[in-house]
Order: structure tokens, then C-alpha cells, then sequence
């Protein structure tokens, strides 16, 4: 490469500057050699280059070849398919080698849609290798090398557990547990998976989307100045339920209506508005210290659920951001991050601007698209993660995972109850959602009522 080349790595954050100093003037960027005038400050880094919180710079458009991987999926529903098949574009020489559900039917639809999509007979995952039941994750952990973990969330802690205990690398979806006892878990697996050189990532597709990464250096770069404050969303329309079938148990119809019932998604503040609460805990490097929340169930048919969350948190150094999630048809709808800075503002759209509105950096997309040729988050991640493994590059998303996780389960303990919850207390209960004994059978439905704020912490 000739000195005065660029390569892809570096030509977005540098356009980037440019952009800056022709907005804003190069003193703000550099210290002016020259006299007269009032010199305007110079901008000062959030904390050093070596401290950035990166998963890869550049990102890989697709891994590296290698040895060929056996790969496993626990959990084949259409959020754990859709995984796999990214993961069959974001990299070559992997095998499909094992498929673990509940449910035979979830595993049938997966192998149609490998068909249909990739062009792999379901007969290349044999029936011999396609496991039912509670316990199906521990066959498929035996069978690969790397295994996916998309179950619903409930069984995310075991799981990991039962694969760092194995020695395989793990690429396991957002949220990362329901109650502290698992996050407490979680992390405990995860500096286990460190001692051994694991390479872990978590579904927060975010930190390998470019428009956030790129503007998560301009942030750390110090162009918004220090961070004061934030606002994060995730408002849309209902998610999806399914009524019971006659034929399902009480157990089988939760399983199937999952992400209605809290034991095993978290309520959807944790088990999708996790995404954004973890994007501005990764921009300002902070914990929150306590919040308070409320939240209100409207229209949801099936489930122990709310509708609606809003809650009020306050990070270290007295720093608030206002979390506020919602799944209801025919509301506004606004999923975003804004993170306000003593000198600008960041929003995930890919603009920076000064307190006065003032455009001072843009994302180019337009140029992303030109230069690279996978833009896909959800690929992306997965091409990161296999590229990670394959050049014994170790990698471990999951304990800050766990953080923005345990963030969110405090807003929805606080919304639940009505009190103020701080991180200590959150970090010291003895929450265990998930049921001790699991069988496919009727249960007491009367055991998971909606809660009601001013009762018992549920």
C-alpha cells in the first residue's frame, strides 16, 4: 500500500474528522499554532484508543476460510433459523451437524427453510442427530465445535454454562437471562470462558453495525464532549401470541407463547428493549446505580406481561436516561438511541450535532455500501465470531451482556413493584423465575398473575 493510500479500516473515521473540521473549524480539532483570536478548545478524548470497546476494526465482511466447524443450534424456532442461515452467509466450511428443540415441529420447519434458503437437503441433519426434549442442548453440545444458543431466554444461563463447561465457542442471542440468578450465572460462565479463550458473542448486533461503531469512536473521540445524559426506544406494534391449542399442556402453550410470559422472555423491556439500553451502556463505559419505573398491561391477550414500560435511570455520576418501551398496535413507534453530550448530541441515525443543532459529523451509508460488501449486522456479528475462532482471537461479549441485562430486569422489577431499585440490591437477590422442575404437563396458571405495583417484588 502506497503512503498516501487509505484502506477501509481507516476512511470512515477519517472522512469523518474531515467532516468535523470543516464544520466546526480546525481549531476545535487541532491546537491553532497561530496567534490572535480566541482559540476554541480543543477536543478531548473520552478515555484512550486502547480502552475502546470494539469486537473488530474493520469488521470482516465474511471470516476467514479455515478447517471446517461443526456448528449446533439449540433452539430452531425463526429467530434461532434465521441465525444459522446467517451464519451460512457470513462464513464457509460450516457444517450443520446438530439441531436441538422442545419440539420436533420447530426442528422440521428449521431443516425446510436450510432447504429452501441454502440449498441443504434435510437429510444432511440426519434424524439421529436431531434432539427433542428438556435435555436436547446436551446432545448437541457434544456433537459440534461451536454452538448457538436461541432458545428462549429462561434457558440461556444453563446452556452457557453447559457449553464454557465443554470447551465450545458460543454464539448465544439477546437477552442473556430473566432474573439476576441467571445474569449472576452468566457472568460466572463468562470469566470462565475467559480463563479458557472462549470466543463469545451475544446478538447485540449493534456493536457490529458500522453507522453505530463509527459513531462510537467520534463519541469516545470526545467530539460530544462528556456524556451528561441519555434517552433510548424501543416503541412498536404488537409482537406475536399464540392461543392454546387443546391438544398443548399448560407448559407446552407457555414454551410455544414465550415471549408473553416473563419466566422466559423477561418481559419485553428485557427481551428487546435490552438492544437499546445496552447501546448506551456501551458509549458511556457507565452502570446505572438505581431507577424507578412504571409500566401498565392495556391489550395483551395471552401472558403475564405488561404492554408499556417507562422508567427513570440514574448511572453513575448522576447521569439520567429515560428508557421508555412499548408493544401495542395503532401507537407511535420509535426505536432509537440519543446520547446528549456537554458540547453535542449523537443519534443512531448516524448524526452528531452541536447544542444549537449544527451538523457536525454524518455517517456516510452511501459510501458503506460502496466499500464493503457485506453491511448486514446480524451477518456481520456471525462472520466476526467465526473469523474470532478461527484465528484463535479470542472474544467474550457475554458479561457486559449480562450488565445491560441485569439493567433492564431493574427497570422491570421497579415497574412490577413501584420502588425504587438500586444495583446492589438488584445484584444481591435471589430471583430465580425459572421453574425448578420442568415437565410437559399442566401447571397453576393462577401462580403468574399480571403484577400489580405496591405488592410483593415479583
Amino acid at each position: 500500500m502506497s503512503k498516501n493510500s487509505i484502506n477501509r479500516r481507516d476512511f470512515l473515521s477519517s472522512a469523518a474528522m474531515i467532516g468535523a473540521a470543516g464544520t466546526l473549524g480546525s481549531g476545535a480539532l487541532f491546537a491553532s499554532c497561530g496567534g490572535g483570536g480566541e482559540k476554541e478548545p480543543a477536543i478531548v478524548p473520552l478515555r484512550p484508543e486502547a480502552e475502546w470497546n470494539l469486537p473488530a476494526d474493520p469488521l470482516p465482511d465474511k471470516a476467514e476460510d479455515g478447517a471446517e466447524l461443526k456448528v449446533g443450534l439449540i433452539g430452531c424456532g425463526g429467530q434461532g433459523t434465521g441465525d444459522l442461515v446467517n451464519l451460512l452467509r457470513a462464513a464457509d466450511g460450516i457444517k450443520v451437524a446438530a439441531l436441538g428443540d422442545t419440539f420436533m415441529d420447530r426442528i422440521d420447519s428449521c431443516r425446510e427453510r436450510l432447504q429452501n434458503s441454502r440449498g441443504i437437503d434435510p437429510q444432511e441433519v440426519p434424524d439421529n442427530m436431531c434432539f427433542t426434549g428438556f435435555d436436547a442442548y446436551q446432545r448437541v453440545i457434544e456433537a459440534v465445535d461451536i454452538v448457538m444458543l436461541v432458545t428462549p431466554p429462561a434457558w440461556r444461563p444453563l446452556y452457557f454454562k453447559a457449553a464454557v463447561d465443554a470447551g465450545k465457542h458460543v454464539f448465544m442471542e439477546k437477552p442473556l437471562s430473566v432474573d439476576p440468578v441467571g445474569a449472576r450465572s452468566i457472568i460466572a460462565s463468562a470469566r470462565q470462558a475467559d480463563a479458557q479463550g472462549l470466543c463469545v458473542v451475544t446478538g447485540t448486533q449493534r456493536h457490529h453495525q458500522r453507522i453505530y461503531t463509527e459513531g462510537y469512536k467520534q463519541v469516545q473521540s470526545g467530539l460530544i464532549g462528556e456524556i451528561v445524559g441519555g434517552n433510548v426506544y424501543w416503541n412498536q406494534a404488537k409482537l406475536w401470541h399464540r392461543e392454546k391449542d387443546p391438544k398443548w399442556t399448560d407448559m407446552e402453550w407457555m414454551i410455544r407463547d414465550w415471549v408473553n410470559w416473563t419466566w422466559l422472555s423477561g418481559d419485553h423491556i428485557v427481551e428487546q428493549h435490552v438492544h437499546n439500553i445496552d447501546v448506551f451502556n456501551w458509549f458511556s463505559h457507565l452502570k446505572p446505580v438505581k431507577c424507578v419505573g412504571f409500566g401498565a398491561r392495556q391489550r395483551r391477550p395471552t401472558g403475564d406481561q405488561y404492554d408499556m414500560f417507562s422508567v427513570d435511570y440514574i448511572y453513575e455520576g448522576g447521569i439520567h436516561v429515560h428508557s421508555m418501551c412499548r408493544q401495542i398496535d395503532g401507537c407511535a413507534t420509535n426505536v432509537s438511541e440519543r446520547i446528549q453530550g456537554t458540547k453535542g448530541i449523537w443519534t443512531n441515525n448516524g448524526l452528531i450535532t452541536d447544542l444549537q443543532g449544527n451538523e457536525l459529523w454524518k455517517y456516510d451509508a452511501d459510501k458503506e455500501k460502496e466499500d464493503f460488501a457485506q453491511t448486514s449486522a446480524t451477518v456481520l456479528e456471525l462472520a466476526n465470531w467465526v473469523d474470532r475462532v478461527r484465528t484463535k482471537q479470542p472474544i467474550n461479549q457475554a458479561e457486559e451482556t449480562a450488565v445491560s441485562t441485569l439493567t433492564a430486569i431493574m427497570g422491570r422489577i421497579s415497574a412490577y413493584t413501584g420502588a425504587e431499585v438500586t444495583w446492589d440490591e438488584v445484584m444481591a437477590m435471589d430471583m430465580n423465575l425459572v421453574p425448578d422442575n420442568l415437565q410437559m404437563s399442566n401447571v397453576d396458571l393462577k401462580q403468574y398473575p399480571v403484577p400489580v405495583p405496591g405488592a410483593a417484588r415479583t
